[in-house]
């Protein structure tokens, strides 16, 4: 494992489900200890109630706010504000604005952007439910609240 610089703006973008990412950092980077992505999304675009088997993960707000479930209570993360979700630990978030939040996930250990590059592979338009839970589940991670076809997996 070398040190890495990664430039403004450098990286990988994806569009998962309408979340806008860029994979700043993955486990080849970092010899599997993390990942690192920026998030850039308009109000409204979240993930619902889920858990990760895998991963902790840490967001750290940049611009604009998150709202985070846990535990059954909502709590808002404005800028500046840093959140760390353990592994098995269910919980949702979605950007609240104003405007475009800015945000990165950092998740311990790495492997989770292999998911992202998969999901970001996907068709546009709404999501084939099965094959986003195939996926998902894969990788670790188990939506907590049905999800059926037609549903925006990206909203909350």
């Amino acid at each position: 494992m070398e040190p890495k610089i990664v430039e403004a703006g450098a990286g990988r973008s994806l569009n998962v489900l309408g979340d806008n990412q860029l994979i700043r950092l993955t486990g080849e980077d970092t010899g599997g200890a993390l990942t690192l992505v920026e998030q850039a999304n308009p109000p409204g675009v979240g993930v619902p109630m889920h858990v990760h088997a895998n991963e902790d993960e840490v967001f750290h707000v940049l611009e604009g706010a998150l709202d985070f479930t846990v535990g059954g209570r909502t709590r808002r993360a404005e800028a500046g504000a840093v959140v760390f979700l353990p592994r098995n630990v269910p919980h949702a978030f979605v950007a609240v604005g104003p405007g475009t939040t800015r945000s990165t996930v950092t998740a311990f250990p790495a492997g989770i952007e292999l998911m992202f590059y998969e999901l970001g592979e996907l068709p546009p338009g709404p999501p084939d439910m099965a094959r986003v839970l195939d996926i998902c589940g894969r990788y670790g991670i188990r939506f907590l609240e049905p999800a059926q076809p037609g549903d925006d997996v990206a909203g909350v």
